[in-house]
């Protein structure tokens, strides 16, 4: 989820610009000409973004086949579609989600040429350390270094990023720290790099209602659901109830993505996540330099998309200036009506469109 003190400025500017229907590219999913453009034409290496495909949600539900790389501390388990010397784009997701975010828009974007790569965050899936040894921990910057060993491993030098939730802070950070490998980028709820000192400071009444989760994590009581896998799997199925109230989703989509929940490591890596978010853990030294450089909240210069999906509780309310100021490049934003927090799997042809579009800017 993203950082709650975004959230919390956010509802202090109260700027309410609403969501207004984009036709044409997805019937159960209005997007926004609430567009604001930094840059005249687009032209990426040349030409105009091509319209993609409207497509019902679920039309997919399962990839191919998985791959694995060694990369980093990780063995990273990874789906990857589209010609293997197309342009890259790698697809995050978030929590509790897993690849199953992209099932449907990763077949549309490799349908276009594009080389689209959706791997499991650490703690998720497929993906397992390498090492006993290696701590279970999950500081932003130490899974964004994942996804730079990931792309070190598959030879992938610059990718086109695209993200929602822990996803988004992670193409977010690896956009503002290493931005010669981003093409472009597309962050779901706009500028979500953790600001860990202003997390220690109370945010409004509401604010703090949407992180129950985060202050039940903080507990015994929360760090014993989340170790017991049958609670776990009922604690995540809720989320997605409270948080994309919306999205109509049945039993075997949950079930499929509940899968990677089930990761022997999935409880340490989400209970660390959100302990150390709140300074009640410490990181480890070795990534304390890049958490100092983030601790500034360092601007993006890459080409930029960014997109609020209106039923999100954590999206904030508006049309992204609070956060606008932390995208120097090429830049667009796109509220989105009727769709909630799981924005690729709710609204895959326009989260698609929008990988396209700034790819193109």
């Amino acid at each position: 989820m993203i950082d709650r003190r975004t959230f919390s400025k956010a509802v202090s500017l109260g700027t309410g610009a609403a969501a207004v229907a984009l036709t044409g590219l997805q019937s159960q999913a209005s997007a926004t000409t609430a567009t604001t453009a930094t840059t005249a034409a687009r032209q990426p290496g040349g030409g105009t973004a091509p319209t993609v495909p409207a497509i019902t949600p679920g039309t997919h539900t399962a990839f191919p086949g998985l791959k694995h790389v060694k990369a980093g501390v990780l063995d990273v388990g990874y789906a990857e579609l589209g010609p293997h010397h197309g342009p890259v784009v790698i697809c995050l997701h978030g929590w509790p989600y897993d690849i199953h975010s992209y099932v449907d828009v990763a077949p549309l974007l490799a349908g276009l040429g594009y080389r689209v790569i959706v791997p499991y965050l650490r703690g998720h899936g497929t993906t397992r350390f390498l090492s006993s040894r290696t701590p279970r921990t999950a500081e932003q910057s130490a899974i964004a270094l994942d996804i730079i060993a990931l792309m070190d491993a598959l030879k992938i030098h610059k990718a086109v990023l695209a993200g929602f939730d822990w996803g988004s802070r992670t193409a977010d950070i690896i956009a503002a720290l290493w931005p010669d490998r981003v093409k472009a980028l597309v962050s779901t709820s706009g500028y979500v790099i953790t600001d860990r000192t202003a997390q220690l400071k109370p945010a409004a009444p509401a604010v703090e209602r949407n992180w129950w989760y985060q202050w039940y994590f903080a507990t015994e009581r929360g760090k014993k659901a989340m170790e017991n896998p049958d609670e776990r799997l009922a604690l995540c199925r809720y989320v997605w109830t409270l948080v994309s109230p919306n999205w109509d989703f049945d039993d075997a989509t949950y079930q499929r993505t509940a899968q990677a929940f089930l990761n022997p490591d999935y409880a340490a890596i989400v209970l660390f996540n959100y302990r150390w978010r709140i300074g009640l853990v410490d990181g480890e030294p070795r990534y304390d330099r890049y958490e100092q450089r983030l601790s500034a909240q360092p601007t993006i210069g890459v080409p930029t998309i960014t997109l609020d999906p209106a039923l999100d509780p954590f999206t904030p309310p508006g049309d992204g200036s609070a956060y606008r100021s932390h995208f120097t490049g090429p830049y667009e934003h796109r509220a989105l009506a009727d769709v909630g927090h799981n924005l690729p799997q709710e609204a895959p042809t326009v989260f698609a469109q929008a990988v396209v579009d700034a790819a193109h800017l």
